[in-house]
């Protein structure tokens, strides 16, 4: 079983402890029920962007607000946010000390900016996997599961697909070694459609090669939107790790644009016990408001499905 798949020795101490929860404005589960869902839930730093780009908040304290804020026992990072720390040993094992005072485990960095993994020049193409390196290094000093990637490139569907084996495989190969996976989430372009990017992954035939399915990055090109819960079944099979993210709600605190209980439903048949990490991308609500509101309708949906 993969790592991301493995219940947290600490889980049941901390759900003592984190007590019942509630929010001036939504009604949030407690956080003790989570451990009657078939999922854990952690927290995607996206979520707070805004926040973390303005400065309001530094990406140290992002696991004190997730543990202390959230009452959540996970994180999943962003590299933009620490952009110039991965190989810096004094910052992360100060990161790494936050979790560890806080009972917060450290999932995967989710990676950007660091080159096409499917770039048919095959020069760029090995600078994008070299560049992916460093955060495989920074995901094992954290003791994260994996390290999130973009597959995208110039060139036909058949092209990029081509290269993103050959970049994903070699990446996959140094992730080995370091003990962590390399997944791929949909995210614009060719990777958001599911048959796509399933083949893809498919032929690369790597055991720590899978997927991250977002509930909502389904737009392909221009709002040619592939059917995203079609595409989050054909990525689930090589999921190891899954993001619930939310954009807008309506008067019942429902996603707008995701049916959030059809989606648990989907995640649940293909077998995954692993967190799933909630993730809150709308602008209608203050960011930290936004992520209650996610966190409320996952478990709620999450209590629902059963």
């Amino acid at each position: 079983m993969s790592e991301s798949l493995k219940q947290p020795t600490s889980r049941r101490a901390f759900l003592k402890r984190a007590g019942l929860l509630s929010f001036s404005g939504w009604a949030v589960v407690s956080a003790a029920s989570d451990e009657k869902l078939f999922f854990n839930i952690s927290l995607a730093e996206w979520s707070l962007h805004r926040e973390l780009k303005s400065g309001k908040l530094d990406n140290l304290d992002f696991p004190v607000i997730a543990r202390n804020e959230f009452k959540l026992d996970a994180v999943e990072y962003v590299n933009q946010f620490f952009k110039d720390k991965a190989t810096d040993k004094t910052y992360l094992a100060e990161l790494s000390k936050r979790c560890k005072d806080n009972g917060v485990r450290s999932l995967l960095i989710m990676c950007d900016e660091e080159g096409d993994l499917g770039d048919p020049v095959p020069a760029r193409r090995t600078t994008a996997v070299e560049n992916h390196y460093k955060w495989v290094d920074a995901a094992q000093f954290l003791g994260c599961h994996s390290i999130r990637v973009n597959c995208g490139g110039k060139g036909t569907p058949q092209e990029v697909a081509a290269a993103g084996a050959d970049g994903l495989s070699r990446l996959s190969a140094y992730g080995k070694q370091a003990g962590l996976n390399v997944i791929v989430e949909n995210h614009g372009g060719y990777s958001s459609n599911g048959q796509w990017l399933s083949g893809l992954i498919k032929s690369v035939g790597l055991a720590n090669c899978g997927t991250l399915p977002d509930f909502d990055n389904f737009d392909i090109e221009k709002s040619n939107w592939y059917d995203r819960y079609k595409g989050v079944e054909e990525l689930m099979p090589f999921a190891k790790g899954v993001s619930a993210k939310a954009i807008d709600f309506d008067a019942n605190g429902n996603c707008i644009e995701t049916d959030f209980v059809r989606m648990l439903k989907i995640v649940k048949a293909s077998g995954y016990r692993g967190y799933i990490g909630a993730e809150y991308e709308g602008n209608k609500l203050p960011e930290r408001e936004g992520v209650k509101a996610t966190l409320d309708l996952l478990r709620r949906a999450g209590a629902q499905v059963g």
